[in-house]
């Protein structure tokens, strides 16, 4: 159970292969600046999903355990958070958080947004946060909103976030998601026409896993069809998009 929220070294997560464009240079630079500024060990990125934060984390995390000689490190997810405390969050003698992250080089949290509203889960948080942040370890911490909007967050651990590194990453803006669906073709060896990702643009949803799904389908669908990837071929693709293509 405890392998779940481990992040193995992944060459698919990063840094060399994140898209860097405007709307998350900021991030970018902040996560390789944690891996490299003994200086610097707190970090919080926010922005909306599908836009890389993820992506970062596991970067981020691929980075420390090659500086610590290790192949992963845990990590905590809050969208899964009940596969910790398995529905239940009784006030314990030991924190199910703190055993989680004991000795550990680096605290990495995902979608702490989705932080249940639990005195005792809001407690072992805070606990373990204090812990790595008074000897100078590592955090690293990603969700949708910015500090002071997070739900069920206590005061003072908003208060603490604002104290280190923060950045917004938000590829919604055209040129961003151009150089991205770029990128994606080519690191799939797959020539995908400019006017090809425009009309994605205009047609299907602007997030990016509905982007890659879509570029999947155009390329399956090409191949199939023995035909060249073109704007008259992506309306021929069946259910290409979650809205009607006209």
């Amino acid at each position: 159970m405890q392998l779940l929220f481990d992040f193995p070294i992944n060459p698919k997560y990063s840094f060399e292969n994140f898209v860097v464009c405007g709307g998350n240079s900021t991030a970018f630079q902040f996560a390789k600046l944690l891996t490299t500024d003994a200086a610097k060990n707190l970090l919080y990125i926010y922005g909306p999903s599908g836009s890389g934060k993820t992506h970062l984390l596991r970067a981020l995390a691929g980075a420390l355990c090659l500086r610590e000689g290790r192949t992963t490190l845990p990590s905590i997810s809050f969208k899964e958070i009940d596969d910790i405390y398995r529905g239940e969050y009784p006030a314990e003698v030991v924190s199910r958080l703190g055993e989680r992250f004991r000795d550990e080089p680096a605290l990495l949290i995902d979608d702490i947004h989705l932080l249940p509203d639990n005195p005792h889960v809001r407690s072992e948080l805070w606990q373990v946060f204090n812990d790595f942040h008074g000897s100078g370890r590592k955090i690293v911490i990603t969700g949708l909103y910015p500090p002071r909007e997070i739900p069920h967050l206590d005061g003072h651990l908003v208060s603490r976030l604002l104290w280190g590194l923060v950045a917004r990453v938000d590829i919604s803006d055209d040129d961003s998601l151009r150089m991205i669906m770029r990128k994606l073709a080519d690191d799939r060896q797959i020539h995908f026409p400019a006017e090809v990702i425009d009309f994605l643009l205009i047609h299907n949803r602007r997030e990016l896993p509905a982007l890659m799904e879509a570029l999947e389908q155009i390329h399956h669908y090409s191949l199939a069809t023995r035909r060249k990837i073109s704007v008259r071929l992506a309306r021929d693709v069946p259910n290409l998009c979650p809205v009607v293509l006209k």
